[in-house]
């Protein structure tokens, strides 16, 4: 016996092919592809070489229909990628509030942040996503919370010239105190 470690099984050519596209499918949209792989057992919560799940892929790209079904079919909502992104933190960057709602309605945690303490109030705040930003509010996001750096929400939308989240989260602030 030795105290190496077992050599990773390979992969071969279809398998990785099959992979490629099954991610392919979520980037895209293809919900009812998705929906297909996900009844003959596909899990749900698999992840690509960067840790994105279907469901980030899906979500990200704007495709509502996918990621519905990735979430009927047990995705979590809260699954980070290797960079400790959320499916929520990106719908907000993106601007999409369908999406943010129902990843919100489906469990996504409104407070949720990043490794370095950014939450989706604070992208939706710095990228000047006004829906959003009244929508995680509503939803209970801390308007106060700031990041490892003490950089608040509106801090940081006032530093990335937001021109209409700062007086929504100064609205905030003052009606928390």
């Amino acid at each position: 016996m030795t105290d190496q470690p077992s050599p990773k099984p390979e992969l071969d050519d279809a398998a990785l092919a099959f992979a490629a596209q099954v991610f392919e499918s979520a980037r895209s949209g293809d919900a009812e592809r998705l929906t297909d792989l996900l009844g003959r057992g596909l899990p749900a919560n698999i992840r690509n070489h960067n840790g994105d799940s279907l469901l980030m892929l899906a979500s990200y790209h704007g495709h509502f229909d996918a990621s519905r079904v990735l979430l009927e079919n047990g995705a979590d909502p809260q699954l980070r990628n290797d960079k400790g992104q959320s499916p929520l933190a990106g719908a907000a960057f993106k601007g999409n509030l369908q999406m943010a709602r129902l990843l919100l309605d489906q469990g996504a945690d409104v407070e949720s942040a990043s490794p370095d303490g950014k939450t989706a109030l604070m992208m939706a705040a710095m990228f000047n996503r006004s829906d959003i930003v009244e929508l995680l509010l509503a939803r209970g996001a801390d308007p106060s919370r700031a990041d490892m750096n003490g950089v608040t929400p509106l801090a940081a939308a006032q530093a990335m010239g937001a021109q209409d989240t700062p007086k929504l989260l100064t609205e905030a602030v003052a009606a928390c105190s």
